[in-house]
């Protein structure tokens, strides 16, 4: 499916890697001008060096203030792809302290809740009918070990997906969400070497790990026009891994 994003302007949060890097280049391939947030400078640097017309945020995200100051003094966008987020797996749900449990909401949910309350509010102002994504995880749907807050926070983003799209709607604003499984991105490269490859795909149907552009696709289809009467919606990436109970007999 042929996307054209000519005209358009669009901003992308965690953009430096993974799956925000491969939705910034596309989107800068297909015409769009691309604001792409990294709170890593040198990973905007190389984004930058590579596709020149993409215009490099630093910022951290989890700074409610300063990323209110910083996205209020962009032009009404067209497009937001709520991306930025870390993962989190180092407690048990019975010893998860609170610092911890706070940090995945901040890098998960609020920072994308805050952005998508200054982007959405220009571009009612601008009369401009345009789309959100955010990119959840199928752990807003499903759980594993040791991961309370990192579920907790996908979850969380999937709801403040659906009341987004309730209160948006009527402004021709479409907000949706893209949940994914393991991506082959570097943050979980680590995950995929110790615990081998194995782990990930006993219970995945198409038996692989999922590519970049593989969730890249379905953004840009939630960006586009070719999407207009989708909102609201959990869009699951994952091989069909949610539809299997069993390891392999």
């Amino acid at each position: 499916m042929p996307f054209n994003f000519s005209g358009k302007k669009m901003l992308v949060t965690g953009a430096g890697k993974g799956i925000g890097r491969g939705v910034a280049i596309a989107l800068s391939q297909s015409g769009c001008k691309v604001y792409a947030v990294s709170r890593t400078k040198s990973a905007l640097d190389t984004l930058v060096e590579e596709y020149p017309s993409i215009v490099p945020i630093e910022a951290d995200l989890c700074n409610w203030d300063d990323t209110r100051v910083i996205i209020e003094k962009l032009e009404a966008l067209d497009g937001l792809v709520n991306n930025a987020g870390i993962g989190g797996h180092d407690y048990t749900a019975l010893e998860c302290p609170r610092d911890y449990l706070c940090k995945l909401l901040d890098n998960n949910l609020l920072s994308a809740i805050n952005c998508s309350q200054v982007v959405a509010k220009k571009m009612i102002e601008a009369k401009v009918k345009g789309s959100i994504v955010n990119v959840s995880s199928i752990g807003g749907l499903a759980s594993f070990s040791n991961a309370l807050p990192y579920h907790v926070s996908k979850a969380g983003l999937d709801m403040a997906t659906k009341q987004l799209a309730l209160e948006l709607g009527p402004h021709g604003i479409r907000v949706n969400s893209v949940n994914p499984a393991l991506v082959t991105t570097p943050m979980t490269q680590a995950y995929i070497e110790n615990a081998g490859e194995s782990v990930f795909i006993e219970r995945c149907p198409m038996g692989r790990i999922i590519d970049v552009h593989e969730v890249v696709d379905p953004i840009l289809y939630l960006l586009s026009n070719h999407s207009s009467m989708v909102t609201g919606q959990t869009h699951v990436v994952d091989g069909g891994i949610l539809s299997n109970i069993t390891v392999k007999i």
